[in-house]
């Protein structure tokens, strides 16, 4: 074998090797380049500043705080207000308004369509004028602050492709997460955290499940992947140093293996190696600044006054609310927060109201904080689902129980800060909200936007992946300008 056969077939073991390096635990500490390295590396500083084209132009917002709740919370119970649903209780949704939608496995099988309007009351909240449901009184009294869409839709009527579609941009996985996008495109404001934050809370002890590649990096490079914080020991694997491995003997292992890393790349330039770099130097650095983060004992007592007395638990959505407002002020770039158990195709009225009660008050918490700390003018915060609920019944029908099933058609999302116009309502349904009757606003109407406010523009954030170029959009998506400020 010659040396160029054995050059090729030692690049191939090196490639194979380095790609599953940055698998479990390690590809969680993606993030930026220390400053040692930025310098020798065009890559690395990159990594650190996103691309140099990016901003396109004058962003509204820094950073982005998206409050999901997986699993669909029902329109109908609390933003979408249909007085008119108590004529039409019990009757057969028309066939004139259901157009022959596509039906789950689990209405497919119904051989009616019960109309069941909602158990809870509604009112017009603040100078708005926004219609609130009684499960959101926290909410209800920051309705000034928030800018309602009540026509966001999807094609995806299934749990995994719509949450897929919602956090990539596309139906089937593989794909960069909206939060990879952005860190690939404008980089972070902070060297010793991730550009990309994920945290999970979940209740109700169920719900469907969430996937690693809601938030990985697709085909981008490794260091664009989210770092998965978790409420039990430490918040990132792998952050404490084994037992009689002080941080001293770390430095000098890490110290060592960069210089074969570089050898490494000196020898075939494979990127990936200056991502792994990077992570282990990120690890190094979060040691220290991952634990001041966590650490609430400083926080006053108003700070659990306005997020609530399970701020203080680990792993709730208000802690991770709290968490996200602390991220923020260090410059994370994107924080994504995903709260579980909103899927109600049965026991709807005593299953909602414990969702609407774990999220309510820190959500609106948050708003209430970021503003007082002057960090909501450029903070865009996002809360909604992957889709929506039906006007009709799925499964039982009593007066004290019914269900709703999935529903893409139309669906309502709220946003605030970074650069939103406040208090305003968009986009109008039907008597049955089931249709919309204007201003429609579809998932990838909605990452455009998301992407403007941030100083991008969604057609040029693009990737040569396989011969064609990407982007988060995929191949739609228009700015909303009438909710911009």
């Amino acid at each position: 074998m010659d040396c160029c056969e054995h050059s090729s077939l030692k690049m191939t073991r090196r490639h194979f090797f380095g790609i599953n390096s940055t698998g479990v635990g390690l590809a969680a500490l993606a993030g930026l380049l220390g400053p040692n390295l930025r310098a020798n590396s065009t890559a690395a500083k990159a990594a650190h500043g996103g691309l140099p084209e990016f901003p396109n132009f004058a962003p509204t917002a820094k950073r982005v705080i998206y409050l999901f709740q997986s699993g669909g919370p029902s329109q109908m119970e609390l933003f979408d207000y249909k007085p008119r649903l108590k004529e039409f209780q019990g009757t057969d949704l028309p066939e004139s308004i259901r157009g022959g939608q596509r039906l789950t496995g689990m209405s497919a099988s119904q051989s009616s369509f019960p109309v069941v309007p909602s158990k809870f009351q509604f009112a017009q909240r603040g100078n708005s004028g926004a219609w609130v449901s009684e499960l959101l009184p926290y909410t209800a009294k920051i309705v000034d602050q928030l800018t309602f869409i009540k026509t966001v839709n999807t094609e995806e009527i299934n749990h995994d492709p719509a949450v897929t579609m919602a956090q990539t941009g596309f139906r089937l996985g593989g794909r960069p997460s909206m939060g990879s996008w952005i860190a690939y495109g404008i980089g972070c404001e902070t060297e010793d955290l991730p550009a990309f934050v994920v945290m999970i809370s979940s209740a109700g002890g169920g719900g469907q499940p969430l996937y690693d590649r809601l938030w990985g990096n697709g085909f981008l490079p490794s260091r664009y992947q989210g770092v998965k914080f978790r409420s039990i020991g430490d918040p990132v694997l792998y952050l404490s140093d084994p037992q009689g491995f002080d941080p001293q003997n770390r430095r000098h292992y890490l110290d060592a293996l960069r210089s074969l890393n570089q050898v490494e790349y000196d020898d075939f330039g494979d990127p990936e190696t200056n991502a792994r770099i990077a992570q282990y130097e990120m690890a190094y650095r979060m040691q220290t600044s991952v634990p001041e983060l966590t650490d609430l004992s400083k926080e006053p007592t108003s700070t659990f006054d306005l997020y609530g007395e399970d701020a203080k638990k680990p792993g709730t959505f208000a802690s991770n609310c709290l968490l996200a407002r602390r991220l923020a002020e260090r410059g994370v770039r994107f924080i994504q927060l995903y709260h579980r158990d909103w899927d109600h195709h049965g026991n709807l009225p005593v299953e909602l109201p414990k969702r609407c009660k774990d999220v309510d008050q820190a959500s609106a918490g948050l708003i209430q904080d970021l503003k007082q700390r002057g960090m909501l003018d450029d903070t865009l915060v996002i809360w909604g689902g992957e889709f929506g609920r039906t006007v009709y019944c799925q499964g039982r029908l009593t007066a004290t129980d019914y269900g709703r099933d999935h529903h893409g058609r139309c669906f309502t999302m709220w946003m605030a800060g970074g650069g939103m116009k406040p208090g305003i309502t968009l986009g109008e349904t039907d008597d049955y909200g089931y249709n919309i009757t204007k201003d429609p606003v579809h998932v990838h109407d909605l990452q455009a936007t998301l992407l403007h406010c941030l100083g991008i523009d969604h057609l040029k954030l693009t990737y040569q992946f396989q011969g064609r170029h990407f982007r988060l959009t995929d191949v739609a998506g228009k700015v909303v300008n009438s909710i911009l400020v």
